[in-house]
């Protein structure tokens, strides 16, 4: 069956990005529904058995594969142009076990999703596109799709809160008149990781588990029901669009014209 790799952060990094795939793949490829998309492909992690793979565990990846028995060629550390930036070479190592998990494993691979938050290393970006960028044309051939949720995932989750009781309607306007801003329709704004006052504020975790009251299955709502429309217009700041624009540019062709 086609799979599709996800690289993420964490398995609630993994959630919203899959989810937010499918949702696009179904809009905008007639004939399939969220419930019949597993018929189509399977999200899964470098090792084959995971639903995902996260960037901190990759060297361990690699390592595991070795004990295994399989002779997974050198990763060099470097690109076309020289030194990578940041995130460039975990990103090459990535594509190459890739590459060498379709040749000897015969994995059907149409593409990988590579999730990053940003945390103020614009050079995160810049690393993980130089290598698309030279990846380009190699076979196996697989379509490599970038999701950078700027500052932080919990940037995206806010783009999507929409008060649905008077205690979350009386919460956000709150934190509207605490901050001076909507932090739901400008969460690009909250650049502060401290857990501290003043600071924390201005901290996206913080935010979210007010408005949410903590409640997982409450923060699940808002990437899961929350219009796409909705969604596009308050992520042009937070990498949100960005992403939803790669998932319908780049791998729902994989879905109609599967290789």
């Amino acid at each position: 069956m086609l799979e599709f790799i996800v690289i993420v952060e964490s398995s609630a990094d993994a959630r919203i990005a899959t989810k937010l795939a499918e949702r696009v793949i179904a809009e905008k490829v007639d004939g399939l529904e969220p419930d019949n998309l597993q018929s189509f492909f399977r999200w899964s992690g470098l090792e084959e058995q995971a639903g995902h793979s996260c960037w901190k565990d990759i060297r361990d990846i690699i390592e595991r594969a070795k004990k295994l028995g399989l002779r997974i060629p050198k990763f060099l550390g470097h690109g076309q142009d020289g030194s990578l930036k940041a995130d460039g070479a975990a990103t090459k190592k990535i594509l190459m076990l890739i590459q060498f998990l379709c040749h000897k494993k015969s994995r059907q691979v149409g593409a990988v999703l590579l999730i990053r938050d940003i945390d103020n290393q614009p050079a995160r970006v810049e690393g993980i596109e130089q290598v698309r960028s030279e990846h380009n044309g190699q076979q196996p051939k697989f379509e490599i799709i970038i999701g950078i949720a700027d500052r932080m995932r919990e940037a995206w989750v806010l783009n999507g809160f929409i008060p649905s009781s008077s205690e979350e309607i009386q919460s956000l306007e709150e934190i509207k008149t605490k901050l001076k801003f909507d932090p739901c329709e400008e969460a690009h704004r909250l650049r502060s990781n401290s857990w501290e006052e003043p600071d924390r504020a201005r901290n996206p975790k913080v935010v979210v588990k007010k408005l949410t009251g903590g409640d997982n299955s409450r923060e699940q709502q808002c990437w899961e029901e929350t219009s796409l429309e909705i969604l596009r217009t308050r992520g042009i700041h937070t990498g949100l669009t960005a992403y939803l624009h790669e998932i319908e540019q780049r791998l729902v062709p994989v879905i109609r014209n599967p290789a």
